[in-house]
């Protein structure tokens, strides 16, 4: 059985399939053999410029470029952890990951070089990470190192990978995942009925190999991350649109050029904009490629999914319950289907909603509504914060079990129907709202191109509804409309009180939309007596 660590599994495909291309980026091509030189000659680098040993993190501040995967790589050849680092984030945030990862070294992109250093700045010298920067200095960096052939370390299953998250419940967390955990984590999600995952070298041995992947959203987002090595694992090959938003016209550009196979999103925040692309541009683009769109991380709407197999009839489209915290199962939808409904999953052995005072089982058909907890490959925890891993990780039953904060019902059948993340819920005269499922109503309208909601501060009510939304080009809405189409299927109480139309929702780059900046413009637009 060969070691699951990435790194260890990434060595044994550069030997077998040298030639083959693991990276693309734009016009640079990166062969197995060059992935595994430049890694190790990167790792060679990090231990001359700041003495990294096994166990010290390296942070990587960059978009989609091959150096992110390259640094991914040389971490683990090392036994060190890679840390995300946003790279949207400005020096106070930078620093923050930094000092909280106890970061050693951080490699980052040209475009964020000026904040990492005014971060660097409020470091005491000995303990300020040393910094490289991709581009001219990265590869002098690399053509004068020696690699690192003879690893002093071996890379291990216990060996680390930081996941910091997008901090829209407080400030980021990191969350520590083991390699075996991940990597067997990514394999059973995918194939829950076969637990333990061939040799991929000797896979690659045979000619076997991944599909090619095209991660739309950031390395730095789980979503975009884990599709990716998960490719790379397979001997696969990964193409990257190196590009700090998201570009729709050169994302299906590269599936045209580079035969993708398997393109990789955020739900309706990518898809929806990728979907307007091909309606406005019928046949522009060679897809016949394309066999798979993979989602997780925000809701991915029927109607999206549907537009979508409209042009692309021979993709599944794969959702999947998932979060930076655990793996769950997958759910797919294709154009033969004759109705595609929510992304619905099924309670298991992997897969409990458990009634959050009592810790039961909630009763298929009940109604109740309870929390999502997924068993499995987990991670350890969070990095220095045991108060939120006792929160977050809890041991029912005697089996050790994430739970992140979704809410969900059940249904007869034990099908379970998600309602969305408890830190994005509002507390309406006592009733509970869950954002995920007004937005979803709200988006199904034909003049909507992107919403929020969120909860404001009311007298009567301790919080009311509303809606921030963006209205496509070229079709007009008003409030009353909007709320009469969210009455046909919500309930009194779910039904934002006021619509406020703006020019854009502010998101992160995955895709994840700042509730908190979001609610405080809701809340100054309605001081306003003229709103």
């Amino acid at each position: 059985m060969p070691t699951w660590n990435f790194a260890a599994v990434w060595e044994g495909v550069a030997e077998v399939v040298p030639d083959r291309d693991a990276v693309i980026c734009g016009d640079r091509r990166v062969s197995w053999a060059e992935f595994r030189d430049r890694a190790h000659r990167l790792a060679g680098h990090l231990t001359s410029l700041a003495g990294a040993a096994p166990g010290d993190k390296i942070a990587i501040d960059l978009t989609n470029r091959p150096e992110y995967l390259e640094t991914f790589y040389a971490a683990l050849l090392l036994g060190c952890v890679p840390a995300n680092v946003n790279f949207r984030y400005v020096a106070d945030e930078i620093h923050y990951v930094l000092d909280n990862s106890d970061a050693k070294a951080i490699v980052a992109g040209p475009d964020q070089a000026a904040e990492v250093e005014r971060a660097l700045e409020r470091f005491p010298e000995p303990r300020r990470p040393k910094l490289l920067v991709a581009g001219d200095d990265y590869e002098a960096a690399l053509a004068a190192a020696t690699p690192v052939d003879e690893l002093q370390h071996q890379p291990s299953g216990d060996d680390l990978v930081f996941l910091y998250t997008g901090g829209t419940t407080g400030m980021p967390k990191g969350v520590m995942w083991r390699n075996e955990d991940l990597y067997l984590g990514l394999w059973a999600s995918a194939r829950p009925h076969r637990p333990v995952p061939p040799d991929p070298v000797e896979g690659a041995r045979q000619g076997k190999r991944a599909s090619t992947v095209l991660p739309a959203a950031p390395l730095m987002h789980g979503t975009g991350l884990f599709a990716t090595l998960a490719a790379l694992a397979g001997a696969g090959t990964a193409v990257l649109v190196d590009r700090p938003g998201l570009d729709v016209e050169a994302i299906w550009e590269a599936v045209e050029r580079e035969r993708v196979q398997t393109l990789t999103l955020v739900g309706d925040v990518f898809a929806r904009p990728l979907l307007a692309a091909l309606d406005d541009n019928p046949g522009r683009w060679d897809l016949s490629s394309l066999r798979a769109i993979t989602s997780s991380g925000v809701v991915f709407s029927p109607e999206t999914k549907r537009g979508l197999l409209c042009h692309l009839d021979a993709v599944s489209i794969v959702d999947t319950l998932g979060a930076s915290e655990g793996l769950g199962p997958k759910t797919t939808a294709s154009a033969s289907d004759e109705t595609i409904a929510p992304a619905r999953f099924r309670i298991s052995e992997r897969v409990r909603v458990l009634n959050e005072e009592t810790g039961l089982d909630v009763v298929p058909g009940s109604g109740e509504v309870g929390i999502v907890a997924m068993g499995g490959h987990i991670p350890l925890g969070y990095y220095k914060d045991p108060e939120k891993t006792r929160a977050t990780f809890k041991t029912i039953d005697g089996t050790r079990y994430s739970v992140p904060g979704d809410y969900a019902t059940v249904d007869d059948d034990g099908s379970v129907q998600l309602l969305g993340r408890g830190s994005a819920s509002i507390n309406t005269g006592g009733e509970k709202v869950f954002v995920d499922e007004v937005e979803l109503v709200v988006r199904k309208h034909a003049s909507v191109a992107d919403c929020v909601v969120v909860g404001v501060p009311d007298a009567r009510f301790g919080e009311r509804v509303v809606a921030l939304v963006h209205v496509m080009d070229g079709y007009e809405v008003d409030e009353a409309e909007l709320s009469a189409w969210c009455r046909e299927t919500l309930a009194g109480y779910k039904t934002p009180r006021r619509f406020l139309f703006v020019d854009a929702i502010d998101r992160s780059a995955a895709g994840k939309a700042a509730h908190a900046r979001m609610r405080e413009l809701a809340i100054e637009r309605l001081a306003d007596p003229n709103a």
